[in-house]
Protein backbone atom coordinates (compact mmCIF):
# COMPACT_ATOMS: atom_id res chain seq x y z
CA UNK A 1 0.00 0.00 0.00
CA UNK A 2 2.87 2.37 0.80
CA UNK A 3 4.38 1.74 -2.62
CA UNK A 4 1.11 2.64 -4.31
CA UNK A 5 0.79 5.86 -2.29
CA UNK A 6 4.40 6.75 -3.05
CA UNK A 7 3.88 6.10 -6.78
CA UNK A 8 0.72 8.24 -6.84
CA UNK A 9 2.46 11.05 -4.93
CA UNK A 10 5.40 11.04 -7.33
CA UNK A 11 3.07 11.07 -10.33
CA UNK A 12 1.21 14.08 -8.94
CA UNK A 13 4.45 15.95 -8.30
CA UNK A 14 5.69 15.20 -11.81
CA UNK A 15 2.43 16.28 -13.43
CA UNK A 16 2.37 19.51 -11.44
CA UNK A 17 5.74 20.58 -12.82
CA UNK A 18 4.71 19.53 -16.32
CA UNK A 19 1.68 21.84 -16.18
CA UNK A 20 3.50 24.92 -14.91
CA UNK A 21 2.48 28.32 -16.25
CA UNK A 22 4.74 30.65 -18.18
CA UNK A 23 6.08 33.39 -15.91
CA UNK A 24 7.74 36.64 -16.84
CA UNK A 25 11.50 36.27 -16.43
CA UNK A 26 12.62 39.61 -17.87
CA UNK A 27 11.58 42.51 -20.06
CA UNK A 28 13.16 45.18 -22.23
CA UNK A 29 12.76 47.84 -21.07
CA UNK A 30 12.89 46.52 -17.53
CA UNK A 31 9.85 46.97 -15.30
CA UNK A 32 9.81 50.41 -13.64
CA UNK A 33 12.83 51.56 -15.67
CA UNK A 34 13.38 55.22 -16.49
CA UNK A 35 14.94 55.56 -19.93
CA UNK A 36 16.67 58.57 -21.45
CA UNK A 37 16.04 57.35 -25.00
CA UNK A 38 12.66 56.01 -26.12
CA UNK A 39 12.71 52.30 -27.02
CA UNK A 40 11.81 51.11 -30.52
CA UNK A 41 10.21 47.94 -29.14
CA UNK A 42 9.13 46.14 -26.00
CA UNK A 43 10.16 42.52 -25.44
CA UNK A 44 9.25 40.04 -22.74
CA UNK A 45 10.94 36.74 -21.94
CA UNK A 46 8.83 34.01 -20.37
CA UNK A 47 9.82 30.85 -18.54
CA UNK A 48 8.20 28.63 -21.21
CA UNK A 49 7.82 28.67 -24.98
CA UNK A 50 4.95 30.83 -26.20
CA UNK A 51 2.22 30.25 -28.78
CA UNK A 52 2.35 33.58 -30.70
CA UNK A 53 -1.10 33.25 -32.30
CA UNK A 54 -2.69 33.45 -28.85
CA UNK A 55 -0.34 35.95 -27.19
CA UNK A 56 -0.34 39.75 -27.08
CA UNK A 57 1.60 42.73 -25.81
CA UNK A 58 -0.12 46.11 -25.68
CA UNK A 59 1.74 49.31 -24.78
CA UNK A 60 -0.27 52.38 -23.77
CA UNK A 61 0.63 55.93 -22.86
CA UNK A 62 -0.59 57.74 -19.73
CA UNK A 63 -3.89 58.54 -21.50
CA UNK A 64 -4.55 54.89 -22.35
CA UNK A 65 -3.77 55.30 -26.05
CA UNK A 66 -2.06 52.32 -27.65
CA UNK A 67 1.36 53.24 -28.97
CA UNK A 68 2.50 49.80 -30.14
CA UNK A 69 2.32 48.79 -33.80
CA UNK A 70 0.36 45.58 -33.11
CA UNK A 71 3.06 43.45 -34.74
CA UNK A 72 3.57 40.99 -31.89
CA UNK A 73 5.97 38.23 -32.87
CA UNK A 74 8.42 35.73 -31.44
CA UNK A 75 12.13 36.42 -31.62
CA UNK A 76 13.54 34.32 -34.46
CA UNK A 77 16.07 32.67 -32.14
CA UNK A 78 14.00 32.33 -28.95
CA UNK A 79 10.47 30.88 -28.66
CA UNK A 80 10.25 32.31 -25.12
CA UNK A 81 10.79 35.92 -26.22
CA UNK A 82 7.80 37.95 -27.48
CA UNK A 83 8.32 41.37 -29.12
CA UNK A 84 6.16 44.30 -30.25
CA UNK A 85 7.37 47.40 -32.11
CA UNK A 86 6.47 50.89 -30.90
CA UNK A 87 5.37 54.04 -32.66
CA UNK A 88 7.79 56.93 -32.05
CA UNK A 89 7.21 58.05 -28.45
CA UNK A 90 8.36 60.94 -26.31
CA UNK A 91 8.81 61.60 -22.61
CA UNK A 92 6.14 60.15 -20.35
CA UNK A 93 4.87 57.09 -18.53
CA UNK A 94 3.92 53.91 -20.35
CA UNK A 95 2.08 50.74 -19.34
CA UNK A 96 2.77 47.31 -20.84
CA UNK A 97 0.00 44.70 -20.63
CA UNK A 98 0.82 41.18 -21.79
CA UNK A 99 -1.18 38.01 -22.17
CA UNK A 100 0.44 34.80 -23.31
CA UNK A 101 -0.54 31.25 -24.00
CA UNK A 102 2.31 28.84 -23.57
CA UNK A 103 2.72 25.89 -25.91
CA UNK A 104 1.15 23.66 -23.24
CA UNK A 105 -2.01 25.89 -23.57
CA UNK A 106 -1.77 27.55 -20.15
CA UNK A 107 -2.60 31.26 -20.10
CA UNK A 108 -0.73 33.89 -18.09
CA UNK A 109 -0.94 37.67 -18.01
CA UNK A 110 0.68 40.62 -16.32
CA UNK A 111 1.66 44.24 -16.64
CA UNK A 112 4.49 46.62 -15.84
CA UNK A 113 5.37 50.20 -16.51
CA UNK A 114 8.34 52.24 -17.66
CA UNK A 115 9.12 55.93 -18.14
CA UNK A 116 10.94 57.91 -20.77
CA UNK A 117 12.67 61.11 -19.64
CA UNK A 118 12.95 62.68 -16.22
Amino acid sequence: MRQILLAVSLALIASTSAFAHAHLESSTPAADATLQTPPAEVAIVLSEEIEPKFSTIEVKDAHGTRIDKGDVHLAPDNAKRLIVSLQPIGPGSYEVDWKVTSVDTHKTHGSFGFKVGA
